[in-house]
């Protein structure tokens, strides 16, 4: 429940936001009188995320084990493009979204068509609801526990929509940089997980070679797949089933948090890996941007320049004609 919090409670305030400015430009432009048709495009966008979630959660799939892997895996792995792309699409452009919204509605009440609002209101909100569909439908097939995960982000998205409505009335002040800092640094450990969870799958339906293939390195001893350097690249990196039981509540715990598992292939790690360096990395780089473009340059003392020969014979001249004075 605490992962899929975070992210409803994210990915919601982020859609309460936008539809916060919204509503208070058309409020300030005294157009309340097209609000219905930016609302009507709002719920076609959760109806759309809605609708995505219930037939990936609860829809019956006639398929056998390897297609339903090779979807599962497949659409984490969109999950994981969509997750890193809206990081640091909000990591650019935070700072500039309240004029980019306003903006689109002035083309739109420019226009003069119904239809106008209705998409802006739309487009504004479905890119969360459907980035939120499939990441937490990623996460619920990876954690088992579809009733405990669907609270967390349903209780997560109340959360976020009463806080963006307060915050809206000023009744609430939350400092939004460091909220979305710190959430889009999570977001990236978590989809560094279903990245990881992905690749598991994928190598279940032999789409990746892994310990599920016959070219899986072999235990000489045991005849199992190989564990550890001995079963690099294409066996287990660790199996850790003997001391943390896969079903526990730690394993559940840190597998929502880190992606952990208690048994988890050398693809997985080295997947889990690159992708915190890499995008962890360029994430902090454009964290730290703004901060050092805010800071004051210090002040720098003027450069003392050496008089010329002809002003230094003047002031020679000068102080001998106050001397004999």
């Amino acid at each position: 429940m605490l992962a899929t919090f975070l992210i409803g409670l994210r990915e919601g305030l982020e859609a309460a936001l936008v539809v916060g400015i919204l509503v208070a430009y058309l409020t300030r432009l005294g157009r309340r009188d097209v609000l219905p048709r930016l609302w009507a495009g709002v719920g076609l966008a959760v109806g759309l995320a809605l609708a995505i979630g219930a037939v990936l959660t609860f829809g019956a799939y006639s398929l056998t084990f390897q297609a339903q892997e090779i979807l599962g895996g497949t659409l984490s792995l969109v999950a994981v493009g969509m997750v890193t792309w809206m990081i640091f699409w909000m990591q650019r452009t935070a700072r500039t979204m309240k004029k980019t919204l306003e903006g689109g509605i002035d083309r739109a009440l420019a226009q003069g068509s119904m239809w106008a609002l209705v998409v802006l209101g739309f487009v504004s909100v479905a890119r969360e609801g459907v980035e939120s569909a499939l990441l937490l439908w990623s996460m619920v097939e990876s954690f088992g526990d579809a009733p405990a995960a669907l609270t967390g982000a349903v209780l997560g998205i109340a959360v976020s929509v009463a806080a963006g409505y307060f915050i809206a009335k000023g009744a609430l002040r939350l400092n939004l940089r460091v909220f979305f800092t710190w959430t889009g640094a999570f977001l990236v450990i978590v989809a560094a997980g279903v990245l990881a969870y992905a690749i598991h799958d994928l190598q279940e339906a032999a789409v990746l070679p892994g310990p599920f293939t016959a070219g899986a390195p072999v235990d000489p001893v045991t005849g199992a797949v190989a564990v550890g350097w001995a079963g690099f690249p294409f066996g287990w990196a660790f199996d850790l089933s003997g001391v943390i039981a896969p079903g526990s509540a730690i394993a559940v715990i840190l597998q929502a948090i880190v992606g952990f598992m208690p048994q988890m292939t050398w693809l997985q790690v080295i997947a889990w890996v690159l992708y915190v360096a890499i995008v962890g990395t360029s994430y902090l780089r454009g964290v730290r941007g703004p901060e050092r473009a805010a800071r004051p340059a210090p002040a720098v003392a003027p450069a003392s320049v050496p008089p010329s020969p002809h002003m230094r014979d003047a002031l020679v001249s000068s102080a001998s004609t106050e001397g004999a004075r």
